[in-house]
């Protein structure tokens, strides 16, 4: 266990930095942040919301055009919209919550029209709000929380929580990166919404998803659960960083020798991909999108079609290597584990939502996607707004005092500190291998692990980094400790269910439909919890 004492002293603001009072802190300004923010103020909070990047142009959403799991309310529609996808995500799906999500997606997806976003209408006039273009859609989102009476920090990155005497959360602090300073927010509530971990793999907008909420959160306590399911791969183009994979649907995949990939093009050809990958090149052809698919494609995605202008590639005529890039977090269902409908984390005052909290409640064991994920970034966001407001109101004025929770990093030692260059690429050696993560097997799983624990044994020694390195000395910190919980967690399950792939226990067992909670940072722990029907069903007896 951490030792929390080495950083009891007293905080304050250093000499040249910032410091700030507020009612709620939200950590992250991509969908989930801007709307806890504006749920936040909407609930007479005071809020700061402090990004890594600049809020409304940072993250995979900003950066893409994106699905909304929108669906009108008739009963019909809403049994299917939740029945589709029960039997991919291993059934570990939560009734309750999925119709709390397309109801409160529903509201907010209709709010934006009402604040001017310019959803497309179909040939009988009916306004389309079952997608959203990211640029336009985030834009929005900062102009309306900066009206919301929002305090922005933007290239303000976080590094650590603050806790009071109780335990409870109390602020946070982190780096100015343009004004080469640190900043302090004393706030009552703090809600996480920093994003996945996709593990620097490259992926489009991805850059600042690093796992960073998770670290931070876990020093203070929180919990993570269902971090097994964290292993999806998107398909790309090996020269270009776009996973948008659904014009896949439309290619040949063929070796290196001109010959077909087999199973490929069926509904689980990742996994014939990435096998065929562990052989040699594989290689891609839209050829089965005729002109009109093809112009459409254009229409709703370009940026998709940047990597192959730039290199002078006919994607529909001509052959392109491709590869499968590690989304992490981002695209699985693990996260910071919720305890209430408001998003509270385990730690009092600690709120978490997006990709940040775990999606295990409306898509179990398979990825959101697009769609799933941005419905519960709109929902997740609202709710943690208004729980982390209402909490504040609670608070009172009593100024409280404050220790910090950070430890990587972050702890004055006489060892000197540790490279984070070389432990992000010694974490990437142990997450993006096919053969290790993909397709997992209790040995392969355990020597991983082996390695990683001695990574963070090393790590948790070294000495302080210095500011210039401090953000990136956190950021393989989170990246190594996600992947440890991760593989704890995939340990743990031994089956094959969702997108959590075991060669050893290649079936799904269903004396196993529960989920698995994670945490610690020395000592990684994990331990079951039963399925919400199981619980409901032993609540009525």
């Amino acid at each position: 266990m951490i030792n929390r004492s080495v950083r009891a002293e007293k905080v304050s603001a250093a000499a040249g930095s910032v410091e700030f009072d507020a009612d709620v802190l939200v950590l992250g300004g991509g969908p989930a942040g801007t709307w806890a923010a504006i749920s936040a103020a909407e609930h007479g909070a005071r809020v700061v919301l402090a990004d890594k990047g600049f809020c409304g142009t940072s993250g995979t959403t900003a950066a893409a055009g994106t699905g909304v799991w929108y669906i009108d309310p008739d009963p019909a529609l809403r049994e299917a919209a939740m029945a589709n996808r029960e039997k991919m995500g291993g059934y570990l799906q939560d009734r309750r919550w999925m119709a709390r999500v397309l109801d409160r997606t529903y509201d907010r997806s209709n709010r934006l029209a009402d604040w001017g976003y310019p959803y497309p209408v179909d040939d009988s006039g009916k306004s389309k709000r079952n997608s959203l273009q990211g640029p336009e859609y985030m834009r929005l989102m900062r102009k309306r929380t900066k009206q919301a009476g929002v305090t922005i920090l933007d290239h303000s990155p976080a590094l650590e929580l603050l806790l009071d005497e109780d335990g409870a959360v109390a602020g946070a602090t982190g780096l100015r990166r343009q004004k080469h300073d640190r900043w302090i927010v004393r706030a009552k509530a703090v809600v996480i919404a920093t994003g996945g971990c996709a593990f620097l793999s490259k992926t489009l907008g991805s850059n600042v998803l690093t796992g960073d909420g998770y670290l931070m959160a876990a020093e203070a306590g929180a919990e993570l659960t269902s971090m097994e399911f964290s292993n999806p791969y998107a398909i790309s183009a090996a020269f270009g960083s776009v996973t948008k994979t659904l014009f896949y649907g439309w290619a040949t995949f063929s070796y290196e020798d001109g010959s077909i990939v087999p199973g490929a093009a069926s509904k689980g050809g990742r996994s014939a991909i990435a096998r065929a990958l562990l052989q040699g090149p594989v290689y891609a052809r839209l050829d089965k999108a005729d002109s009109d698919v093809q112009r459409h494609m254009r229409a709703s995605q370009p940026n998709f079609f940047l990597p192959f202008d730039r290199t002078g590639i006919d994607p529909f005529t001509e052959r392109f290597p491709v590869t499968l890039r590690l989304e992490g977090t981002v695209r699985g269902t693990g996260g910071l584990r919720i305890v209430d409908d408001n998003c509270a984390t385990s730690v009092p005052g600690l709120y978490a939502a997006g990709d940040a909290a775990t999606r295990e409640l409306i898509c179990g064991g398979f990825t959101g996607g697009g769609s799933h994920n941005a419905a519960w970034a709109m929902s997740s966001g609202s709710w943690a707004g208004q729980g982390a407001a209402d909490y504040a109101g609670q608070i009172g004025s009593t100024k409280r005092r404050v220790s910090r929770a950070g430890t990587i990093g972050l702890r004055d030692r006489a060892a000197r500190p540790f490279n984070p260059a070389e432990l992000a690429k010694a974490v990437q050696d142990e997450v993006f291998p096919y053969e290790l993560n993909y397709f997992r097997e209790a040995g392969r799983l355990g020597g991983s692990l082996d390695r990683l624990d001695s990574l963070w044994r090393a790590a948790s020694e070294a000495g302080a980094a210095s500011d210039s390195d401090l953000l990136r000395v956190r950021e393989s910190a989170a990246m190594l400790a996600t992947a440890r919980w991760m593989y704890r967690s995939g340990l743990a399950r031994k089956e094959s269910r969702g997108m959590h792939r075991r060669d050893d226990f290649p079936d799904q067992d269903e004396r196993l439909r529960h989920y698995i909670t994670t945490g610690g940072l020395d000592e990684v722990w994990t331990s079951v919890r039963p399925h919400a029907a199981t619980s409901y069903a032993e609540a009525a007896e």
